[in-house]
């Protein structure tokens, strides 16, 4: 998966999702924003085939990167556990 990142600060950080889809990015705001650091997370398409931006804002100390990070990190695990269960 390519990622283009737009703009990374020290509580935000607008990327954008080249390819992806509402499914995907659904599922990735979703998880980002069980972080209770995390204020913001959403995303926009402007068009239907646009590719979506992601906006993630956090509070205190917390990186905005690494709460997509760890949000990842749930949604691969999640998955992980999903195949080892159809075995």
């Amino acid at each position: 998966m390519q990622i283009k990142v737009l703009d990374v600060g020290k509580n935000r950080a607008r990327i954008i999702f080249p390819g992806e889809g509402h499914t995907f990015m659904n599922l990735l705001t979703d998880e980002i924003l069980k972080d209770p650091q995390v204020d913001v997370a959403r995303y926009t398409m402007e068009f239907q085939f646009s590719d979506p931006e992601l906006l993630v804002t956090t509070s205190g100390d917390r990186d905005p990167i690494a709460a997509i990070k760890d949000a990842c990190t749930r949604i691969v695990s999640s998955c992980d556990q999903v195949l080892v269960n159809l075995k």
